[in-house]
């Protein structure tokens, strides 16, 4: 008889608790529904952004030429 395996706790990425990410916690990975809300209130309020690796290229261009509009 084999035993059912034990849910997998991670690290809850708002406040850093423990939680358990399996199917009897909906928020996962988050450990609560405050937590889930406020990451996404943060991402809503764009305290996180995803680089755009184009326009970073353009701040680095040296070659003296003005970047192209479009």
């Amino acid at each position: 008889m084999t035993t059912p395996a034990k849910p997998r706790r991670v690290r809850c990425p708002a406040c850093g608790g423990s939680s358990e990410y399996g199917e009897a916690n909906p928020w996962r990975p988050f450990c609560c529904e405050r937590c889930k809300n406020h990451d996404f209130g943060a991402w809503a309020s764009e305290h996180y952004r995803v680089a755009d690796p184009a326009a970073a290229g353009q701040l680095d261009d040296d070659s003296g030429e003005a970047p192209l509009r479009h």
